[in-house]
């Protein structure tokens, strides 16, 4: 008989004579050995479920067992067979006394354009993972500008990063119109994480990205139980526009169970979303539930005085000199979005450098000109439904309420077509947030209300005085 098959036998003859026969025949009978290098015994188990039962439960036995026959330097080692084809992984037992700890990498299934997660599927049970956290440098609390419109998000952030998941706001679920710097703020939280606590495994991913990975684990390569394993290990969680998970069930159920485990298990989780849970639509009560029981901090419009310091603070970064009044005359003029106005400071910058200008706020007015004629705000279907209201007089509740009043019908039709007018949104999504219609109503009130338009002037000149208002919201 080989080495390595006398050496588990006997094994086994001790494990018999301490565990009950049902533990036997259920944790013990189905192991093989498979080897015997250097004094490292390798037993094959059926899933990576059982190696951690048997890590949780019977390691010190196992551990005694084996030094028992091999010496005190006796090391014991995993791998789970293969199943349909899969490749077999080993890895070694948890890190016990003389019981050696690794990380084994198994990379993540992604597309040859999009950066790869490093090391995303590993073994539940190895603490010493090495995996790229995805957390942009640039996005710091250095570069992030303290305002009124910030500063309880900033502080809980702050406040976060000294203790990570040991605080009461766990979730922090942060929320805000796009632009106003959720995803700078959330990974500037998990930067810190990482300056002041190296041993913890942070990962940055957007919703997106969450929900491609797990149709490719579940559609594609069958390994949902290694995806959720993957996450479940994670110290600290951040999940970018977390709204994006609407209408998607599977993912949603997916992400409940991530989210239970980590919140339980004391570790830190930290969403972003364009609003707050209580307006998200689509969702799952049960998850709504969860995001409500830590804290939320909203990301409000920066004022005058915050959006100068985010200009003069990103000059200051770049190493250039403008004028305060080009700057303040800048901040003035871009209101609504960080991005928007960071952007233009740049659109500012290579405009003086191709022409060889200096930058005056003529010089900025005539950049300005033209970038608002050609960009669009990106406007959500709760800012429609708030505009149309407030523009017939009519309360909020009533254009999601069930009511056939022909007045409220015709601003729930005027909204729907708005929406599919103003935002990227499907008929299916528009009429789940406007009164939870089916999609063929709100392709009916598009077809009713552009033919209002076409047909009625005082109906079509109350239209363009909606969008105006709308658009300047």
């Amino acid at each position: 008989m080989e080495a390595y098959r006398q050496v588990w036998a006997n094994c086994l003859q001790i494990i018999k004579d301490n565990v009950d026969k049902g533990a036997y025949d259920t944790w013990f009978a189905p192991i093989t050995p498979s080897r015997l290098t250097d004094n490292v015994l390798t037993i094959e188990v059926p899933t990576p479920f059982f190696y951690e039962f048997l890590e949780e439960h019977y390691i010190d036995l196992l551990r005694k067992t084996l030094r028992k026959e091999l010496g005190n330097s006796a090391k014991l080692e995993y791998s789970v067979k293969v199943v349909n084809g899969a490749p077999t992984f080993t890895y070694p037992a948890q890190n016990k006394p003389n019981l050696t700890n690794r990380s084994i990498p198994y990379p993540y299934p992604s597309t040859q354009d999009e950066p790869k997660i490093v090391n995303p599927f590993t073994i539940p049970g190895l603490k010493k993972l090495e995996i790229d956290p995805q957390l942009n440098p640039n996005y710091n609390f250095t570069n992030f500008v303290e305002g009124e419109c910030n500063s309880l998000a900033r502080s809980a952030g702050l406040t976060i990063a000294q203790n990570p998941g040991k605080t009461a706001f766990n979730p922090m679920f942060i929320y805000g119109n796009s632009g106003l710097g959720k995803t700078h703020l959330s990974q500037a939280i998990g930067i810190e994480i990482k300056e002041k606590h190296p041993d913890k495994i942070v990962i940055y991913v957007d919703a997106r990205k969450f929900e491609s990975q797990y149709i490719d684990a579940a559609v594609m390569k069958n390994k949902v139980n290694d995806f959720l394993y993957f996450y479940q290990m994670m110290d600290v969680l951040i999940i970018d526009d977390v709204h994006e998970f609407a209408g998607k069930t599977k993912t949603q159920n997916a992400f409940f169970h991530i989210f239970n485990h980590l919140h339980q298990m004391g570790k830190q989780l930290i969403l972003t979303s364009d609003k707050p849970p209580v307006e998200l639509q689509g969702m799952e009560q049960r998850l709504l539930s969860r995001f409500k029981c830590g804290l939320f901090a909203e990301l409000k419009t920066p004022d005058l005085a915050t959006r100068i310091a985010i200009l003069n603070k990103k000059i200051y970064n770049d190493g250039i000199i403008i004028s305060d009044e080009v700057i303040e005359y800048l901040a003035s003029n871009i209101t609504n979005n960080i991005r928007e106005l960071e952007g233009a400071l740049v659109s500012v910058l290579a405009q003086s450098t191709l022409i060889k200008k200096e930058i005056t706020i003529a010089l900025v007015a005539d950049m300005l000109d033209k970038l608002v004629n050609t960009a669009r705000r990106e406007i959500s279907i709760d800012e429609i439904k708030q505009t149309v209201c407030d523009f017939f007089a009519l309360p909020y509740d009533k254009i999601v309420s069930k009511s056939r009043k022909r007045e409220i019908v015709l601003v729930r039709q005027i909204a729907m077509y708005l929406s599919k007018n103003h935002t990227n949104y499907s008929t299916a999504q528009i009429g789940d947030q406007i009164g939870k219609k089916d999609h063929t109503t709100v392709i009916h009130s598009i077809r009713a209300i552009q033919n209002m338009i076409d047909t009625d002037k005082v109906f079509k000149k109350t239209m363009q005085n909606l969008e105006k208002k709308l658009i300047g919201y």
